[in-house]
């Protein structure tokens, strides 16, 4: 049965400001194996993963990550028939480079709700480095342990971590014009797609 999140999440919300954030799409929550975690909503909601725009700002990093990681996609629908949901951690835009702690707790219990919608999640991609800690911070609430430890994402994302029977990938933000530029980090973002749908469709990992 077909469920709106946006209207899922609406109770959960603590502050007004985060409703016309959250993300508006309806969907099949059965169906969604994999829920990637990116940093934070777009200044426009219409910019986001699911927004009005014709082609969203957020999008067009997505859709050539998926790509190169060999999924020839154009549509955002096509990630949901895959099973795949995309969200942000951060539920409010940020204001400057980086995102205070205060938003970034704010936004947790909407997360938290958000995650427990999917009733059979198999994988998570943590998109960045605010998306692990947004991850960890609920994880530990759940289990008294981080789910991924500190440390940089080079070395963290050849190793392999568990959460809730979840499989748990720490990887780079997929949006913004820098995953772009910065090939390397586009190519290793790339490869972590590439095996989370490996896993999906119970290929193992390469």
């Amino acid at each position: 049965m077909a469920i709106s999140v946006r209207e899922s999440l609406m109770d959960t919300v603590g502050s007004p400001r985060f409703l016309a954030y959250l993300s508006d799409v309806s969907l099949e929550p059965e169906q969604i194996k994999t829920v990637m975690i990116n940093e934070a909503v777009p200044l426009d909601p219409v910019e986001d993963f699911y927004g009005s725009a014709l082609a969203p700002a957020y999008l067009e990093t997505v859709f050539p990550l998926f790509r190169e990681a060999g999924c020839e996609i154009s549509r955002i629908e096509e990630l949901l028939h895959m099973g795949i949901y995309l969200t942000n951690a951060v539920k409010f835009p940020k204001r400057d480079t980086t995102v205070p702690k205060e938003l970034l707790e704010e936004s947790l219990p909407v997360l938290e709700m958000e995650l427990g919608l999917f009733p059979n999640l198999r994988t998570v991609m943590l998109m960045g480095d605010v998306a692990k800690k947004a991850f960890n911070a609920i994880a530990k609430r759940k289990t008294g342990k981080a789910a991924v430890p500190s440390g940089p994402t080079y070395k963290l994302r050849s190793q392999e971590f568990w959460c809730c029977g979840m499989r748990v990938f720490p990887s780079y933000i997929m949006t913004g014009k820098n995953i772009l530029i910065e090939k390397s980090k586009f190519q290793m973002a790339a490869d972590d797609i590439r095996r989370m749908l490996q896993m999906n469709e119970g290929k193992g990992i390469a």
